[in-house]
């Protein structure tokens, strides 16, 4: 398994490629732009046995893996920002129709004032669009997650599309050092598409029909059904990916760091888990008792992976790089609702929008105020 320095968008596409999809539809939007670049260099220099469909808008990128993926064919595609805003309708038809697309988000924040850098203000703006989110702080956790994306995706008690999230240009261009896996060992750990139902004039079926009120309700309640197992298959799928390829990612759900005999962590998603594990092991060799909890998996929410990992903490900090204007981060309100009945105190903190750094000194004193004060805190980092 050969160890290259490449950026993070390229392990992206190269991810891609491992996972032979047939079909990648594409409009180009900064900072995603450089995956399907990548993929469309696979494609016409003969590595890669896919169909690139140049499309005038996200909208028709996403529209054009529907209609793919209802066909039978495996696809993948790649989205920032307004780009993912465009897509916000044709979401919802992707996972109410059970299709396992599988798209990557350079996450970038959203327009107005224009803004090309980053934050999660697009891809937690469509947490309730039916798919699966996960969010990586690594270029060699963005290849690998996505390969396990796809698995976790098509099984058959899945069915359900994924989002694999990148920090724009905060991961997307970096280079890092990222094992390749090789192209066999993937073929083996994920099979070949075989869909359940596919669109085929010998065998009609209707894909998207109209709910009624008496069916509607129903299709959501298995939509639900089909989160809620993704769970365990989550978890599953790491567990598979590990013995395989000798990595993981916490239990594919959440990540601890040194919680063990921690009394206050930090709560985030994304690049930012670094900076706060590099803290973290600063303040241990300092005496403080401090941790960290990645959240890797956004939706489906893992709530008592959360609760079984802060059971024990005086604490917690939630790190949001996103505001739900007029009330609060969406990662803290989802952990203050798990935590309602934990006696562990939750505080929130806006941080980084629009690429703001996010800084050493920053979390360093987000810890200080947790360990100093009683009462909850809402408080947005401005510097």
């Amino acid at each position: 398994m050969p160890t290259k320095v490449i950026e993070a968008s390229k392990a992206a596409a190269i991810a891609a490629k491992l996972c032979r999809p047939e079909i990648m539809a594409v409009y180009p939007i900064t900072p995603q732009t450089h995956i399907p670049e990548s993929v469309a260099d696979f494609v016409y220099d003969g590595e890669m046995n896919c169909e690139m469909i140049d499309v005038e808008s996200e909208h028709s990128a996403l529209s054009a893996c529907i209609g793919a993926q209802a066909a039978g064919s495996r696809t993948f595609t790649a989205t920032a920002s307004q780009g993912l805003a465009l897509m916000h309708e044709v979401l919802f038809a992707a996972s109410g129709m059970r299709l396992p697309i599988v798209m990557a988000i350079a996450n970038r924040a959203l327009s107005a004032p224009i803004n090309i850098w980053n934050d999660h203000q697009d891809s937690v703006s469509a947490r309730d669009s039916g798919w699966m989110q996960f969010y990586v702080e690594s270029a060699q956790e963005a290849l690998d997650t996505i390969i396990m994306a796809y698995k976790i995706a098509e099984n058959k008690n899945i069915l359900t599309p994924a989002m694999v999230c990148l920090d724009g240009f905060t991961l997307t261009h970096v280079f890092e050092p990222c094992q390749i896996p090789d192209q066999k060992e993937v073929d083996s750990f994920l099979p070949k598409y075989r869909p359940l139902h596919r669109l085929d004039p010998k065998k009609p079926v209707s894909m998207g029909p109209i709910g009624y009120p008496n069916s509607y309700m129903d299709f959501k309640k298995q939509q639900q059904n089909s989160m809620q197992e993704a769970l365990k298959e989550i978890k599953k799928v790491q567990t598979q990916f590990k013995k395989k390829f000798k990595r993981t990612y916490g239990n594919g759900l959440i990540e601890e760091y040194k919680i063990k005999g921690a009394d206050y962590a930090i709560v985030a998603m994304g690049t930012v888990c670094s900076t706060t594990k590099d803290i973290v092991d600063e303040l241990r060799e300092k005496g403080k008792k401090v941790g960290a909890i990645k959240i890797k998996t956004f939706r489906p929410f893992p709530e008592k992976d959360i609760l079984d990992a802060t059971k024990n903490l005086k604490a917690v900090a939630v790190l949001d790089r996103n505001i739900s204007l007029g009330q609060e981060g969406a990662l803290y309100s989802e952990m203050k609702a798990a935590m309602k009945n934990c006696k562990t105190k939750i505080h929130s903190f806006i941080i980084g929008l629009g690429g703001r750094d996010v800084t050493p000194d920053m979390i360093k004193k987000i810890f200080s105020k947790i360990s100093r004060i009683k009462n909850p805190v809402k408080e947005w980092v401005l510097k």
